[in-house]
């Protein structure tokens, strides 16, 4: 990003306060199921994570390809097609999510 002022005062801060995001052993993830407000589907639902978004982003799109389906990520939650509670716990924890329920 390149600014140009002629305030010598000037000073560019960021637009939004940079989020850092935890070690993966301190974050406490929580794996739910939910069927509402899907039109009867349902989906697997990671939620705790503490961090910039585009490690949530990132974390995500490895559940989504480790799993084999779709999902999404946003508001500091995953969503995940499917009913495969176990298997996304158990895949966390192989990422080194110890604190995961």
């Amino acid at each position: 990003m390149i600014v140009y002022s002629t305030n010598p005062d000037f000073n560019l801060e960021p637009d939004e306060p940079q989020v850092e995001t935890l070690a993966p052993e301190r974050q406490k993830l929580r794996v739910s199921i939910e069927r509402k407000g899907r039109g009867g589907k349902t989906a697997t639902i990671v939620k705790g994570f503490v961090g910039s978004d585009d490690d949530l982003q990132a974390l995500a799109k490895q559940l989504k390809t480790k799993c084999g389906t779709g999902g999404s990520a946003k508001d500091g939650e995953i969503i995940i097609q499917g009913e495969i509670k176990e298997k996304i716990v158990s895949i966390l924890q192989s990422l080194g999510y110890s604190n995961t329920k």
